[in-house]
């Protein structure tokens, strides 16, 4: 599970840079790429951290960190589309991952800290 997990928010990633090479314009179009791929790439590395964590609070934190990450990457990808930046069907399916990812994260969280 573990390793499914970070193929799939490293996979988010890179989809996420493959939706920002399609980017094209001026610097309000570069403000948003570049929230955008700070936030989707974080959430795999600070996945990773939680994988090494010290404690189990230590472990909560890191995910709660993840959760953050992927939530301001779906906010910047609804912006994306609502602004017509890039086209609704190139969102879609990169949305309904990132969903499904901070749904996973959320819900193990939760399970972290009830294991406490």
């Amino acid at each position: 599970m573990i390793n499914d997990l970070s193929d799939r928010l490293e996979n988010f990633a890179v989809e996420i840079i493959k939706v920002v090479l399609k980017f094209r314009g001026n610097f309000v179009i570069r403000h948003i790429a570049g929230q955008l791929l700070s936030s989707s790439t974080s959430a795999g590395a600070n996945y990773e951290e939680a994988c090494g964590a010290e404690s189990r609070s230590d472990f909560i934190h890191k995910l709660q960190i993840v959760l953050k990450e992927l939530r301001e990457s779906l906010y910047w990808l609804r912006l994306a589309s609502k602004s017509g930046l890039v086209p609704n069907q190139t969102l879609t399916p990169v949305l309904k991952e990132g969903n499904e990812l901070a749904s996973i994260i959320a819900k193990s969280v939760v399970t972290a800290k009830r294991k406490r």
